[in-house]
């Protein structure tokens, strides 16, 4: 079984959300349907369609969330070796071709964001910079070929 291995904040963050779909949410779309089923004949009701719709995606979702949430773990930060890039690194890269630099965090993808410059370690920049320390090249294999990366700092981001 394969695990994805989360902070802390994003594990108590995972299960208030998930607490709030199966909790709060439900409770809207049972009262959107049972609103629309008062409005008549349910063979010839948009509304109560859309509402029946809106209840299987959230069910969905909420089935979704509790298998990601059966399969997180928080990661033991303590047995990490952070003399090489690992899943928390805090990365400064240099692409060579251009000579553009980028910060990152490489993180689970459940926590990436690109917004926050969050990657994930399963990202083709994630899976090239893994391992890696400061002043090494990394290859990372793209759609468009392969861009080649200096690693210009890193620290231990957990």
């Amino acid at each position: 079984m394969a695990y994805e291995y989360l902070s802390k904040e994003k594990l108590e963050e995972l299960k208030q959300e998930l607490d709030n779909l199966m909790t709060v949410e439900r409770r809207k779309a049972a009262q959107a349907i049972a609103e629309a089923r008062e409005k008549g004949d349910l063979s010839e009701n948009a509304e109560y369609d859309a509402a029946k719709e809106a209840q299987g995606l959230l069910e969905l979702k909420i089935s979704e969330m509790s298998k990601k949430m059966a399969n997180a773990r928080v990661l033991d930060t303590s047995n990490l070796d952070t003399t090489k890039i690992t899943v928390f690194s805090k990365v400064k890269i240099k692409n060579l071709k251009n000579n553009k630099v980028f910060e990152y965090q490489l993180v689970s993808e459940l926590e990436s964001d690109m917004k926050l410059k969050k990657i994930s370690v399963t990202s083709p920049i994630g899976k090239g910079l893994l391992g890696k320390k400061t002043g090494d090249i990394a290859d990372v294999e793209t759609p468009r070929g392969t861009l080649k990366f200096e690693i210009l700092d890193f620290s231990f981001g957990g």
